[in-house]
């Protein structure tokens, strides 16, 4: 936008943004100059008594119409903002007139600065110059003594645009990182909510999948009248499961609030129970709460397949931290089952397929293949 047609911003019009200090300061200085000239006009005894009323009521207009003038500059009205800017105008050559020098000069001080600081500068500049022109000529002053002061009334003018301008800038653009701040907030708080309800998907599907189907065989064992022990054991299972399922959604619900152990001692504690070797590269440092929960389900998930369809085999865990990521390698020496899921489809988890994906959310890749006349599984997550 060019720059002689352009307002400065209502940001800078306003009072956003501007410390309260500054406001009060401000105030006070335009109470102080209010109070000069009306004591100025009070005390002249040039005039008589009903004539300094009659003053006292212009000048009150004056600061009324400089306060109109600043609050339709605010909304960026251009026309009332002329028509009350040739009013102020006006009202100083009428106190010029009838020998009110000091707030005739006074009224067109504050004509330049305001023109220069609150238009348009096609607008202001004009505008300003008339009444730096008005204050020169019919000033008591002389000539050259009124033009410097003139041009310098200008220029106090645009330097308090400036400040106001750049005052704007800085508050819009602290209102646009305070927006951004809020949306980031919003944003992590859906992701929050989304890996909470992945988790609890994962564990649920799997505890509730199989307490449906040991029901439904418990069912049907009762329809066809079958033993009352083996009714029983299904049951149990269902019980079982349900059991399992619950203590599975604390430890993800755990896991996501970042209060369980770390991810090295887990690991150290399960491979202990399996019978397993465990070992770590690298330097050891805590993970992010999604990346050590994934670390944790394909350990558990990698070693109850082992359990499943290589029991015995010998059983190694290999943790390494590297600079940008973990990688986690679960291997085994022994002979592995097939079947048609395939060793992703098996297992009481969730399914290396399950983990895969988890995996790639992450930005991270799961492979898992025999190697080396056993099996391997091989994790890596950014951390």
């Amino acid at each position: 936008m060019n720059r002689w047609t352009q307002w400065p911003s209502r940001q800078a019009l306003s009072r956003q943004g501007v410390p309260r200090v500054r406001l009060m300061i401000n105030t006070g200085m335009w109470v102080f100059g209010a109070s000069l000239l009306l004591w100025d006009v009070v005390r002249d005894d040039a005039f008589p008594r009903w004539a300094r009323i009659v003053l006292l009521a212009a000048v009150a207009g004056c600061a009324a119409t400089v306060y109109a003038f600043r609050r339709v500059t605010v909304d960026h009205r251009l026309g009332p903002a002329l028509a009350l800017l040739a009013l102020l105008l006006g009202a100083g050559a009428a106190l010029r007139a009838v020998g009110a020098d000091n707030p005739a000069a006074a009224v067109w001080i504050v004509g330049v600065v305001v023109s220069m600081e609150r238009l348009p500068l096609m607008a202001g500049l004009p505008a300003g110059i008339v009444a730096a022109c008005s204050f020169t000529i019919f000033g008591d002053h002389s000539l050259p003594g009124g033009l410097a002061a003139g041009l310098g009334f200008l220029l106090v003018g645009y330097t308090l645009r400036l400040d106001e301008e750049a005052r704007g800038t800085g508050y819009r653009l602290l209102e646009q990182e305070r927006a951004a701040r809020r949306a980031e907030a919003q944003s992590a708080a859906l992701a929050e909510r989304a890996r909470i309800a992945r988790e609890i998907h994962d564990v649920l599907a799997h505890s509730l999948s199989a307490q449906l189907v040991h029901l439904e065989a418990a069912r049907l064992l009762v329809e066809r009248g079958e033993d009352r022990a083996m009714v029983l054991e299904r049951v149990v299972a269902a019980r079982r499961m349900a059991r399992h399922g619950l203590a599975e959604t604390r430890q993800a619900l755990y896991a996501l609030r970042g209060e369980m152990a770390p991810v090295e001692d887990f690991l150290r504690e399960s491979a202990s129970t399996e019978g397993a070797r465990f070992e770590t590269e690298g330097e050891p440092r805590e993970l992010a709460a999604e990346a050590g929960l994934a670390v944790r389900r394909v350990a558990q998930e990698a070693l109850t397949n082992v359990r499943k369809h290589a029991p015995g085999a010998r059983v190694e865990l290999r943790l390494v931290y590297r600079t940008d990521e973990v990688l986690l390698e679960i291997r085994d020496g022994g002979a592995r089952e097939t079947s048609a899921g395939g060793p992703a489809a098996t297992g009481a988890g969730y399914g290396l397929r399950g983990m895969r994906e988890r995996a790639e959310l992450l930005g991270g890749t799961l492979e898992a293949g025999p190697a080396d006349g056993g099996f391997v599984v091989r994790l890596r997550v950014p951390a």
